[in-house]
């Protein structure tokens, strides 16, 4: 039998598993599909038109399968397909494709999403793919197998990474990266003063020099 939490918020219509495991205070929509042995922790939020391959854990507070972060989305039914084995933990986002995507984001086998990940609209994820805590992925990037990203990279929309790449931690990639490849990001620097807030605080011409 489903294990159901009784304070669960369950759409009837949603296709769930009978050997799914679903915590306390989920809400799962209509066109939901959570295939064999899906286990969903407490306060996770499931919607849209998402299916979730077998085996497949997702951890607290996560939000899988809402409306993409795109102004141009209207509301049509895409798709969130998100293969098996694969392990989201807390405050992971994941997105549904776009119109202009082909409607689908379509995420592989066997991935790790640590803590507050990203997967945006229209991505295309292989399998064994590990994206560590605050990782991003902008619109339509597409990733092949076994790719690491370190803490806090993002990688900018419509870019491709060739399989076994490595990302490196708060590296910002705006180009396709080769199979293989090994990115390391530029660091922060500092490029100047803030003058806009110094005036704006009133700060005359002699303290804004000093």
């Amino acid at each position: 039998m489903t294990q159901i939490h009784p304070t669960a918020v369950i759409d009837p219509k949603a296709d769930i598993h009978e050997s799914c495991e679903i915590g306390a205070f989920c809400v799962i929509g209509s066109h939901v599909t959570l295939h064999e042995n899906v286990v969903v922790k407490p306060h996770v939020m499931i919607d849209g038109h998402t299916t979730i391959g077998k085996g497949t854990q997702i951890f607290p507070f996560a939000s899988i399968g809402g409306a993409p972060q795109d102004l141009k989305y209207r509301g049509e039914p895409s798709e969130l397909i998100i293969g098996e084995h694969n392990m989201i933990r807390e405050y992971v986002t994941m997105n549904p494709g776009t119109e202009d995507g082909g409607m689908k984001t379509v995420i592989g086998n066997n991935s790790l999403f640590m803590m507050s990940a990203h997967v945006a609209h229209d991505c295309k994820l292989g399998d064994h793919i590990v994206m560590a805590n605050h990782a991003t992925l902008a619109g339509h990037v597409t990733v092949g197998d076994h790719v690491w990203f370190g803490g806090l990279s993002a990688v900018l929309q419509f870019v491709r990474i060739g399989a076994y790449a490595v990302i490196g931690g708060m590296a910002g990639v705006e180009n396709d990266v080769i199979p293989f490849g090994r990115v390391k990001g530029e660091r922060g620097s500092l490029a100047g003063l803030n003058l806009v807030r110094m005036e704006r605080m009133g700060l005359d011409k002699s303290q804004i020099k000093a």
